[in-house]
C-alpha cells in the first residue's frame, strides 16, 4: 500500500496519543481509548482507490467512539466498511450490533454516533467513499447498519475474498486501474445490501457490474489453470457465455484479452521477484498458465517488449 503509520518506532509512552491521532487523521474524528495494557502496537497502511480509501488496520485491543461532539466539530460524510481479517471486533450503531469474525464485515455511517471495539490482536480492513458514491439511499442504509454480513457464503463471501484480494495487490495495481477497481468494490456492495433489504438498487448498472467483479475475482483464483475458458467462467457465474462476452466488451475488452493480461501481469511479476530468480522462466509461465515455453515467450515480448529471460535480467541490474 502507499501509505503507512506505526507505532514500533515511538517510545512506548506516546505510542497511544500517537495512534489517537492517525486514526482520526486517516478517517474522521475519533475518539480512542485503550482496553488493554502494555506497550500499544498499531500499524495502518492506506492506498486510495479513486476517491474512495482503503486502510489496513493492525492494533492491539483498542476501542474508537464517533460521538455526537465529534460529529457536530466536524461532519463526515461517509459509509465506511469494516471487514474482519484476523482476530475479533464488534462495531454497534444505531441500536445494533455486529459480532465480526475472520471474514465477516459491517457497514456504518460516520455522520451518527457508533462505537467500535477491538480484540487483541487484530487485522481489520476498513473501506471509506462518500455516502452519495453507493446506489442505495442513506435511509436504506441505515436499516443495515452494524449488521454482519457473513463473509463465508454467498455476495458477503465474494465481497470479503475480493476486497481482501484487492488488500493484498495494491501495493502491485497501477494507479490507474485503481478507480475501476474501487467502482466495482461498491457496485458489489451496493447489490448485497440491496439484497439483504430486498429492494432495487437506484443504479441500474449495478448487477451488472456486480456480475463483472464475480468474473475479474473467478479468473484471478483460477489464472493458473490451464482450462480457464469463457465457457467455464460464464458457467461457474451461472450466467450465458453470450453475456459474459458483453460484459467484457462493455468494458473495452474481450475475456481472452483480460486472461492474457492478467498471466502475463502475474509472470511479469515472478520474474522480478528475486526470491524466484533460480525459478525457470518456463516454470513461471507454466505456473500460470502458459505452459507453451515458445508461446509464452511471443507473448511476454508484444506486451513487454523484451523476452522474459532479458525482462528477468533488465530488473536484476536495477534492482526491481
Amino acid at each position: 500500500m502507499h501509505e503507512v503509520v506505526r507505532t514500533a518506532d515511538l517510545p512506548a509512552a506516546e505510542r497511544f496519543d500517537y495512534w489517537r491521532h492517525a486514526v482520526s487523521e486517516a478517517f474522521v474524528p475519533l475518539d480512542a481509548s485503550r482496553t488493554g495494557s502494555g506497550a500499544f502496537r498499531g500499524e495502518l497502511r492506506g492506498a486510495s482507490l479513486g476517491p474512495l480509501r482503503l486502510y489496513q488496520v493492525d492494533a492491539d485491543s483498542h476501542r474508537v467512539r464517533r460521538t455526537s461532539r465529534l460529529i457536530s466539530a466536524e461532519q463526515g460524510d461517509y459509509f465506511k466498511l469494516g471487514l474482519q481479517r484476523h482476530g475479533g471486533s464488534v462495531i454497534v450503531q444505531d441500536g445494533r450490533g455486529a459480532l465480526l469474525r475472520p471474514g465477516d464485515f459491517a457497514v456504518y455511517d460516520t455522520t451518527r454516533p457508533y462505537t467500535f471495539t477491538f480484540d487483541d490482536p487484530c487485522r481489520l480492513l476498513v473501506l471509506i467513499f462518500p455516502r452519495t458514491m453507493l446506489g442505495l439511499s442513506a435511509d436504506e442504509v441505515a436499516q443495515v447498519t452494524a449488521t454482519r454480513f457473513s463473509g463465508t457464503s454467498g455476495l458477503g463471501g465474494l465481497i470479503s475474498s475480493f476486497l481482501g484480494q484487492a488488500a493484498d495487490l495494491l501495493d502491485e495495481v497501477d494507479l490507474r486501474d485503481n478507480h475501476r477497481l474501487g467502482t466495482n468494490i461498491l457496485d458489489l456492495l451496493t447489490t448485497a445490501l440491496a439484497a439483504r433489504l430486498d429492494t432495487r438498487p437506484a443504479d441500474p448498472d449495478t448487477v451488472r457490474r456486480a456480475l463483472f467483479t464475480r468474473a475479474l475475482a473467478y479468473i484471478d483464483q483460477h489464472l493458473g489453470e490451464p482450462w480457464l475458458t469463457p465457457d467455464r467462467i460464464a458457467a461457474a457465474q451461472h450466467i450465458s457465455t453470450r453475456y459474459l462476452h458483453k460484459l467484457f466488451q462493455a468494458e473495452g475488452t474481450t475475456v481472452s484479452a483480460w486472461i492474457r493480461r492478467r498471466r502475463l501481469e502475474a509472470c511479469s511479476h515472478d520474474l522480478r521477484d528475486p526470491i524466484l530468480a533460480g525459478r525457470a522462466v518456463s516454470a513461471i509461465g507454466a505456473r500460470w498458465g502458459l505452459p507453451d515455453a515458445a508461446h509464452f515467450s511471443r507473448l511476454f515480448r508484444a506486451a513487454y517488449g523484451a523476452s522474459p529471460r532479458d525482462y528477468r535480467t533488465a530488473h536484476a541490474a536495477y534492482g526491481r
